[in-house]
């Protein structure tokens, strides 16, 4: 887990980083983990192949498969610099719903439930996240973010995300 921990930070961009700095070295020593760790994170999730495709940028499928397979093999494999950043923004969402809720299942039932929120207008934030936008995975990203750091609305307590999502009328301001 401190791995999985390290590598997270490690893929997660700093706000005054410029992508375009990351050399081939760095792509290839992240490229292989970063893929392990999606490939986890895409099971617990319950994502199709044509999900998974869709969330790293629609690499062709033998692409894909090849690279999951030198990954898991340990061979070096180098992902271009945008299915990183997409593998990133995963990452960052994963860690967001592990902190946003300590029971497990309330996340991925957050994740998949329709959301009436104004960000989500009545779908699923996976939705979004599958979308095969780099906007869409950010959007979510930002989104969770911002719930953790207490720039957006909080659930109610005793909310069930198994049944009940979110919705602007659940906000109440004093």
């Amino acid at each position: 887990m401190a791995a999985q921990t390290a590598l997270i930070h490690s893929l997660a961009p700093a706000t005054d980083m410029d992508p375009r700095s990351i050399t081939n070295d760095e792509r290839m020593r992240l490229s292989g983990p970063g893929l392990r760790i999606f490939a986890n994170i895409a099971n617990e999730w319950g994502l199709s192949e044509k999900d998974r495709l869709a969330v790293l940028g629609q690499p062709g499928r033998s692409t894909y498969h090849g690279w999951l397979a030198k990954a898991q093999a340990g061979a070096a494999v180098r992902l271009p610099l945008d299915g990183l950043l997409r593998i990133s923004a995963v990452l960052g969402i994963y860690k967001a719903l592990k902190l946003i809720f300590v029971r497990d299942g309330q996340g991925l039932a957050w994740l998949t439930a329709p959301n009436d929120g104004t960000t989500f207008g009545g779908q699923p934030p996976l939705a979004l996240v599958v979308s095969g936008t780099q906007d869409g995975l950010y959007l979510v990203r930002r989104y969770l973010d911002a719930w953790h750091g207490g720039q957006a609305s909080a659930p109610l307590a005793g909310a069930n995300f198994e049944h009940t999502p979110i919705v602007d009328d659940d906000l109440v301001f004093a």
